[in-house]
């Protein structure tokens, strides 16, 4: 078995010691072979093997577009709200507090850019992508709690959070179109690649109190977390 497999295991262990054996005994027949973790051909970018899926482990961190081309980083309010073209930010501007755990935020038109966001043999999930990964978790009545990192999410009533996929879901809130941001800690929300119409495209949701995979529609300026499947 692959070390960093067992590691992971091992630490699904500890968090369950309080249940018993029985179910921590379920639980590794049910899960220990799902969970696949490996580092892409650089060492850089850790990613988990769900199905027949390869999903990034962290959202996702980056400056510049495929080619090289800078991403503009946009901290004002009223800038931001006015965009029709890819930007980023860091979530409050705060870089020290929010950079390493969450990455930065993106709006639509950065994931839509021709120059590629996603490095180069990934790319950002489209509605079938995540629709697969729903399914092959149970549906989307089921999946949120195998999806979110354990004690991440403040003021989780769902007893079921288990991150038992290893997909370990953050919720970093996001910025709204008029620059404003809201619920770090309370929902994470990704974006796909599938656009609804001319101002929205679609987005995936974990909410902190849901056991529910939501997919939504909203506006392309707001500013949300990317997570990026290979290709």
């Amino acid at each position: 078995m692959n070390p960093t497999k067992i590691l992971i295991i091992l630490v699904m262990i500890s968090h369950y010691t309080i249940a018993g054996n029985m179910r921590i005994s379920t639980f590794l027949l049910t899960h220990s072979t799902q969970l696949d973790i490996n580092s892409t051909s650089d060492d850089t970018l850790p990613s988990v093997k769900i199905c027949n899926q390869i999903w990034m482990l962290k959202n996702l961190d980056v400056s510049t577009y495929r080619t090289g081309d800078k991403i503009p980083q946009v901290t004002d309010s009223a800038t931001w709200a006015s965009l029709t073209t890819g930007a980023w930010c860091w979530y409050k501007n705060d870089s020290v507090t929010y950079a390493t755990k969450y990455g930065r935020l993106y709006n639509w038109y950065a994931v839509n850019d021709p120059r590629g966001l996603a490095p180069e043999g990934w790319h950002v999930p489209s509605h079938k992508d995540w629709s697969t990964l729903f399914i092959c978790l149970g549906g989307p009545n089921n999946a949120a709690g195998k999806m979110k990192a354990i004690s991440s999410f403040r003021l989780d009533r769902n007893s079921f959070v288990t991150n038992s996929s290893g997909f370990t879901g953050l919720p970093g809130g996001k910025r709204k179109d008029d620059g404003v941001f809201k619920f770090n800690g309370y929902i994470a929300n990704w974006w796909s690649s599938t656009e609804t119409n001319s101002t929205n495209a679609e987005l995936c949701i974990l909410m902190y109190d849901e056991d529910i995979a939501i997919t939504n529609s909203d506006i392309k300026a707001l500013g949300l977390s990317v997570r990026c499947v290979k290709d």
